[in-house]
């Protein structure tokens, strides 16, 4: 398991290089000028004339060769500096240090309930294939499928927010904005749920909560379907195998036969696919805190885009290769652990 784990992380490197490669061919496929921005530290950088930007392109050798210009690059991103962003007004990398507690917090709140919940929903629905749970719960992923996630976040807000007024949209309301931005309230972690209780200030707590609910509970049923036809896809499979006719055949009860053995091994898909499900769930919520004016690395990247913020952009596009490599190498790393049958020497 060890050398495993070492060939895995000695890998990550590598993947990372290449990627770093891609990333940085498209930014150069922009003028020097446009590439300025992202070596500028602040706005006022760029101000200056033609002669001025002129003179800063070549102070930092945005004409030098391919290879020069990546490897100052790097450095630039091992130091922090991923350039200004117009949009946010800020560097991007503290722009999107500041940002992703609120991503991850309504990433986190929809991707673990709907794990468990396709799951349960995956099991049942192939335990009682061709019956009345499994003709149901097949209805319910059909549409949650086919649904796009706008349409049904819009939904929500017609009948959550507008109709009975339960979830409003944003991270707070203004009374709990101002508890927050004040000097009595402590910032921990930048996650207003887990910053609230920290502080022991339960109305916040609760007010946070229901901003969350709509765009978490839109982020579940969208992405639930998918993990549930796998889970039950999985689960079939496993039902027809010769061990669970075996064990069957010596009189185990059919519950441990089906939820204790046949499920573990149903899980192995439903584990691969659940981690790069949360990795792109980290970096595709931008429709949907956008609908929900939620304040978070989504709705920043698309204010970003919208604004061709080069900087912000290629920003975002780093950070979402770097979620997406960690999360591949952390399924790499469990997915031993639930199947022993992956060889690890």
């Amino acid at each position: 398991m060890l050398n495993y784990a070492l060939r895995r992380l000695l890998m990550l490197p590598v993947v990372m290089f290449a990627l770093s490669l891609m990333i940085f061919a498209l930014q150069m496929s922009l003028t020097p000028t446009q590439r300025l921005a992202a070596y500028a530290p602040s706005p006022d950088y760029l101000k200056g004339g033609q002669e001025s930007i002129r003179r800063m392109i070549e102070q930092y050798g945005l004409n030098d060769p391919f290879y020069v210009q990546y490897g100052r690059w790097i450095g630039n991103i091992l130091n922090g500096n991923l350039g200004w962003s117009e949009t946010a007004r800020q560097p991007v990398a503290t722009a999107l240090s500041s940002l992703f507690p609120a991503t991850m917090e309504l990433v986190l709140l929809a991707f673990i309930p709907g794990l468990l919940l396709s799951i349960y929903l995956g099991s049942r629905a192939g335990i009682y294939l061709n019956k009345w749970p499994d003709h149901l719960i097949r209805f319910f992923t059909i549409i949650g499928w086919s649904f796009p996630v706008y349409v049904f976040g819009l939904l929500m807000l017609l009948i959550f927010y507008s109709v009975l007024d339960w979830f409003p949209p944003g991270r707070l309301s203004q009374w709990a904005q101002d508890v927050v931005t004040s000097n009595q309230f402590v910032r921990y972690t930048g996650a207003n749920t887990v910053d609230a209780l920290l502080n022991g200030n339960l109305p916040v707590f609760f007010d946070s909560l229901r901003h969350l609910a709509a765009p978490a509970i839109s982020l579940i049923y969208v992405n639930l379907a998918s993990m549930t036809r796998i889970m039950r896809t999985s689960m079939l499979e496993t039902l027809r195998q010769d061990y669970v006719r075996t064990a069957r055949a010596k009189g185990m009860p059919r519950r441990v036969v089906e939820l204790h053995h046949a499920r573990r091994n149903a899980l192995l898909p439903v584990a691969t696919i659940a981690g790069m499900e949360l990795a792109t769930m980290m970096g595709g919520v931008v429709i949907t805190e956008t609908i929900f004016d939620y304040a978070g690395l989504g709705q920043f990247s698309a204010k970003a885009a919208a604004n061709l913020d080069f900087p912000a952009i290629l920003g975002f596009g780093l950070y979402f290769v770097v979620v997406l490599v960690v999360m591949n190498l952390i399924v790499d790393l469990i997915y031993p652990l639930l199947d022993p049958r992956v060889k690890t020497k």
